[in-house]
């Protein structure tokens, strides 16, 4: 297996995480799952920096984002699958 892209924690997570430096859009990425080490193949629709998150799935805005089987926060704008999601799209619901 080639090295993955993106890494996914948990089967139910709506986001996996970039893990590659300088990945650009149009890429093919190689998305592992830690949870089983399955894989599954998206395409990214933006550059997107080592460590921020991309959608596996098409999101609405007021969704939860789940990542590691966590609710870590609520999206404030629609996100496209293979979309960019960092603070100018999700927000913690901690305050």
């Amino acid at each position: 297996m080639s090295a993955p892209h993106l890494l996914v924690h948990d089967k139910a997570d709506n986001v996996g995480v970039v893990v590659v430096e300088d990945l650009k859009a149009g890429t093919d990425m190689l998305c592992v799952v830690t949870e089983d080490n399955s894989d599954f193949h998206l395409t990214s629709k933006n550059d997107v920096p080592i460590g921020h998150k991309i959608a596996l799935k098409a999101i609405k805005a007021g969704d939860t984002a789940i990542k590691y089987g966590q609710d870590i926060g609520k999206f404030i704008q629609d996100v496209e699958e293979g979309g960019h999601v960092h603070v100018h799209n999700l927000k913690t619901k901690r305050w």
